[in-house]
């Protein structure tokens, strides 16, 4: 039998690889060729993407985004910035004199203790009433400062007004706000014995306040009593105003009455000397400087 001539092989176990090394080497050269006419197109979109990548402005960019989210934290108060945010003369009317022992007040009338056979039905609420006069006693109505904090006193006759800047602790300041909104309720009137057995009537309601800051708490703090021998009644008007984590404390009033007018310009005019200190401003300088 006649045999068909074998098509012509390569070396041993290579039969046929010509045409794939031929085949492999013009994909190849076609990849080449598309990348180039890419990269060499009219538009110079690949270069000037490389361009960017390598740019030292978008360097500077990528550097920077760490930066930026490291800022969004809330600006923190610090002791320089507490005294700056605290009110001065001018910010407040009538004729208000600054005073250097403000730290060291404390009305005797405050102090006694509350009678809890006067809380019937909720003998419990006694607990907060005499919270209350203790910290109007201490400067402490919103409990201990977590960070820096100023405070400073001004007279006027027979009153007095006492204004207080301080960080707190976040939830504990929203604690202490929402005990104060209670107090009117809790608090509405009660009576309290002091140390040579004197009874004295306190009543608590809602007081006034603008609408300043993130929240803001008011009351009005009313003790009847004696002192040195004769009838007195202290009426202190009680602000406190939330700008953040910080807040501002007023307490205003004495045995001439009521403070509500110069109250809510300290509470207004104090809320934006606090706002321009965390925002890196100087406080602007009341009107009418003495």
């Amino acid at each position: 039998m006649s045999r068909r001539p074998s098509p012509p092989r390569g070396p041993k176990g290579m039969a046929g690889a010509p045409s794939v090394r031929v085949l492999a080497s013009a994909l190849a050269t076609a990849a080449l060729l598309a990348t180039a006419a890419c990269s060499g197109s009219g538009d110079g979109s690949g270069s000037q993407a490389a361009d960017v990548a390598a740019s030292p402005l978008a360097e500077t960019s990528r550097a920077a985004a760490p930066h930026t989210a490291a800022t969004s934290a809330p600006p923190r108060l610090t002791a320089a910035g507490a005294q700056a945010a605290l009110i001065t003369e001018t910010d407040i009317e009538d004729s208000w004199n600054q005073v250097k022992d403000a730290a060291k007040w404390g009305d005797t009338l405050l102090i006694g203790k509350v009678d809890v056979a006067g809380f019937l039905t909720a003998k419990a609420d006694a607990a907060d009433c005499q919270k209350l006069l203790n910290a109007l006693y201490d400067h402490n109505l919103l409990g201990k400062p977590s960070g820096a904090s100023a405070l400073r006193g001004f007279e006027q006759g027979n009153s007095r007004l006492l204004y207080q800047v301080a960080s707190y602790d976040p939830a504990k300041l929203s604690s202490a706000q929402a005990w104060l909104k209670t107090l009117p309720v809790k608090c509405d009137q009660f009576t309290a014995t002091d140390a040579k057995g004197g009874k004295r009537t306190v009543q608590v309601t809602q007081g006034t306040v603008p609408a300043v800051g993130d929240s803001r708490q008011d009351l009005r703090v009313v003790v009847q009593g004696t002192t040195n021998g004769e009838a007195a009644t202290l009426t202190l008007d009680v602000a406190v105003v939330r700008v953040g984590d910080d807040a501002i404390t007023i307490t205003a009033g004495g045995l001439d009455g009521a403070e509500q007018q110069s109250t809510g310009q300290a509470a207004t005019k104090g809320t934006q000397r606090l706002k321009d200190v965390l925002s890196g401003k100087t406080p602007a300088a009341g009107p009418g400087s003495r």
